[in-house]
């Protein structure tokens, strides 16, 4: 697996997590796990959303051999989109 850490600055991000895997409710069950939301895509993907103070902290984890960087995008991209109006910004750690 190849897995991608990133951040996003936010005073919501329970919502923000919550508002994502619903989105996406039908690509793989949603479960809490030590404070965690983490999604398991049928396709594979993992999607791990962890919301902390002043922040939603994420990773995602693809099969080896697959477009992380491409993942790591859609999911920066909709997290962006539902956070419009709090100028919302995902940033990924390398």
């Amino acid at each position: 697996m190849t897995t991608v850490h990133g951040t996003m600055a936010t005073d919501r991000p329970e919502r923000y997590a919550k508002q994502l895997t619903s989105h996406w409710s039908e690509r793989g069950p949603v479960t809490d796990e030590d404070g965690a939301v983490v999604q398991r895509w049928e396709t594979g993907q993992v999607l791990v959303l962890r919301p902390v103070d002043g922040a939603l902290d994420i990773e995602i984890s693809v099969a080896d051999g697959d477009d992380a960087a491409r993942f790591a995008q859609i999911v920066k991209e909709h997290l962006e989109r539902f956070g419009t109006r709090d100028e919302l910004d995902v940033v990924w750690h390398v």
